[in-house]
């Protein structure tokens, strides 16, 4: 399982750990990912999805699950996710 966030791309970065004598050697820089399970509204279902704590606050900020899908650009979002914005607007299009 990689360690990626399925629904802002967040992944992991490398840097140096610097020592008191200023040795550099290399280290990794992980996302703190949470397995959650999120409400979509239009579809009336709970999605567990792998999520970055940074993009569960989007999440919340932007209004919920379906409103954040709509809003972000699929090169983003992991293939489930894509998925799932593809259901959410099906169901609002037809709502409309």
């Amino acid at each position: 399982m990689s360690r990626i966030c399925e629904l802002t791309g967040k992944g992991r970065q490398v840097g140096h750990n610097v020592s008191h004598a200023n040795n550099k050697t290399k280290r990794t820089f992980l996302p703190n990912l949470q397995n959650v399970t999120l409400m979509s509204d239009s579809l009336g279902t709970s999605v567990k999805l792998r999520v970055s704590t940074h993009g569960l606050r989007s999440v919340e900020h932007n209004g919920g699950l379906d409103n954040w899908l709509l809003k972000t650009s699929d090169d983003k979002l992991s293939l489930k996710a894509r998925r799932l914005k593809r259901e959410v607007s099906k169901k609002a299009a037809a709502a409309a």
